[in-house]
């Protein structure tokens, strides 16, 4: 195998890759990434046998062929060297060398025969559907800070997604929030059974998206694929029973608490500095048209806020992680918010209003 590929072109594909590869393989062939060089592209898959990587970049081949390499002693060459055009030859004792065209560098890597390299999961092309890319982001943005991340409850380690008549449903969980998002999805019309998807797939997707024009996605009994135009991914998902959301969120809100978004994202992160930082536990105060935001840090100090609000119901106080509250108010678009609930103890509903395709669910602490 020789060929010839800019330095820009490679290193980009191979940090990808590293992505993917999990560390604790540091000596197997897991801890490789995969080169086929033919047909002037050069192929890169990365796998931990969970989560995988494909694609291909535009090359000069002198000679097909393929092997694997260690992925992070590879990129770290890549990295080193200066830009421009670089060699890659691969001898008959199985080591790979790298030459920059235009400098007398030189390095050699050993490598593992591809043979021995794991079968990456495949599905049919025509099983895909398409997804606009926008959407599908905004989706996981706005869910994937509420996933659980205790392994013993690993059917709370991905946001769930499932389709029903014409809605895309994405929700997240941690026994403590919930994050809820929908969207239109006329264009296929079959329903999708739930599925549990983990994060780490769901970061790369939102990491490699451009946001513009549709992704693809196609689903298997146990496997989500991506189609990213160049860029395939694909990932086992998590096995277990999601909980029942549709039992947390409230049919309804006795009182409504509606307040300028950024006044209260403000008072907030001011008023938590001085939350203790194990509970993060800030407590909103009630009276009339004036929510009091005020947080206490013990033999340090406290810290109080006023803001105006519209609210008609009994004076109250109501304690809350203001973590659960500050990630889902960064994620929406609106002037004004509503919190709905029907007693201290119980539920919290934040929405946008007008109201849109989002809801987060949180629930109280002990006053």
């Amino acid at each position: 195998m020789k060929f010839v590929c800019e330095k820009s072109d490679i290193v980009k594909e191979i940090s990808i890759a590293q992505e993917i590869i999990s560390s604790r393989n540091s000596l197997s062939i897991l801890s490789n990434v995969y080169l086929e060089a033919g047909n002037n592209r050069l192929v890169i898959k990365a796998t931990d046998l969970k989560v995988s990587f494909g694609t291909s970049i535009p090359v000069e081949i002198v000679k097909p062929g393929r092997t694997t390499i260690f992925c992070d002693k590879f990129l770290g060459i890549l990295r080193a060297l200066p830009e421009g055009e670089i060699e890659f030859e691969l001898s008959d004792n199985m080591m790979l060398f790298i030459r920059p065209k235009f400098k007398k560098i030189e390095f050699q890597l050993k490598t593992i025969p591809s043979d021995k390299y794991p079968e990456i999961q495949k599905i049919s092309d025509d099983l895909f559907f398409e997804f606009p890319q926008s959407d599908f982001l905004e989706m996981i943005s706005k869910t994937i800070f509420a996933v659980s991340n205790d392994e013993t409850r690993y059917f709370m380690n991905g946001p769930y997604l499932e389709k029903i008549d014409d809605r895309l449903i994405m929700v997240a969980t941690d026994g403590r929030r919930l994050s809820l998002v929908n969207k239109p999805m006329k264009d296929y019309e079959e329903n999708i059974k739930g599925i549990i998807i983990p994060v780490k797939i769901l970061s790369l997707v939102k990491k490699l998206s451009s946001g513009e024009g549709n992704l693809k996605m196609a689903i298997s009994d146990k496997n989500i694929f991506f189609n990213l135009g160049e860029v395939q991914l694909s990932s086992s998902l998590i096995e277990g029973q999601f909980p029942n959301y549709n039992r947390v969120i409230p049919e309804e809100s006795e009182y409504l608490i509606i307040v300028k978004k950024d006044d209260f994202v403000n008072a907030l992160t001011r008023v938590s500095v001085l939350a203790e930082q194990k509970s993060r536990k800030v407590v909103f105060s009630l009276s009339g048209n004036v929510l009091t935001v005020d947080s206490e840090e013990t033999e340090i100090g406290e810290a109080k806020e006023e803001i105006e609000c519209k609210y008609e119901g009994p004076d109250t106080a109501i304690a809350v992680n203001y973590i659960y509250v500050l990630d889902p108010l960064r994620e929406m678009d609106c002037e004004q918010l509503s919190i709905g609930f029907t007693e201290e103890s119980k539920a919290l509903t934040i929405k946008s209003l007008p109201e849109k395709d989002y809801l987060h669910i949180v629930m109280p602490m002990q006053v």
